[in-house]
C-alpha cells in the first residue's frame, strides 16, 4: 500500500498530518508535483516532480496507483479515475470519494466549471481551515487502519 499525494493543491495541514501519519504508521507517502517542494526526511517520504502541465500530475498518479492504495487529492476527475482503479481518493477537507458519490462530484463539478467558464460565478475553494483539517485527520486514521486490516487479511 502507498499513500499518493496530489502534492501541488494539498493545504500545509493536511500535508503535515500526512508526513506524521506516514512515519508513524510506515507506509510510503509519495508526493506528485510539477515544482520542486521540501520535503521531511524520512524513509517513507517521497517525491516525483513531473513536468509542468495541465494534469500531468494527475496522469502520473493515475498511471502509477494500484488497487488498495490511497490517493489524497482535491480534483475530482483525478478521484474518478483512482476509484475506478481499485484504490481510495481522500479529499484533504475529510470527504471520502466512492464509486456512489464521485460520479456525482464529477457531474457537479463539471457544471460549474462551465458556469464560471461563461462567466456566471466565480470563486474557488474556501480557505483551508481547523475544522477542515480536524475532518481530514479523523477521515485519514479510519481510512488508513481499514487499508492496513484488508492488507492484512
Amino acid at each position: 500500500m502507498n499513500i499518493w499525494m496530489d502534492a501541488d493543491a494539498c493545504p500545509r495541514g493536511a500535508k503535515d498530518l500526512l508526513y506524521r501519519a506516514a512515519k508513524r504508521e510506515s507506509i510510503p507517502l509519495i508526493l506528485v508535483a510539477n515544482q520542486e517542494m521540501g520535503i521531511p526526511k524520512s524513509a517513507w517520504i517521497s517525491k516525483v516532480i513531473v513536468e509542468q502541465g495541465f494534469d500531468i500530475a494527475d496522469a502520473y498518479i493515475t498511471d502509477h496507483v494500484e488497487e488498495g492504495d490511497l490517493v489524497i487529492t482535491a480534483d475530482i476527475p483525478l478521484a474518478a479515475n483512482v476509484v475506478d482503479k481499485g484504490a481510495i481518493a481522500l479529499d484533504p477537507r475529510g470527504l471520502i470519494y466512492d464509486e456512489e458519490n464521485v460520479k456525482e462530484k464529477l457531474a457537479t463539478r463539471n457544471l460549474l466549471a462551465s458556469l464560471r467558464d461563461e462567466g456566471m460565478m466565480g470563486g474557488g475553494p474556501p480557505p483551508y481551515q481547523a475544522s477542515d483539517r480536524h475532518k481530514f485527520a479523523s477521515a485519514l486514521n479510519v481510512t488508513l487502519q481499514r487499508l492496513k486490516k484488508e492488507q492484512q487479511a
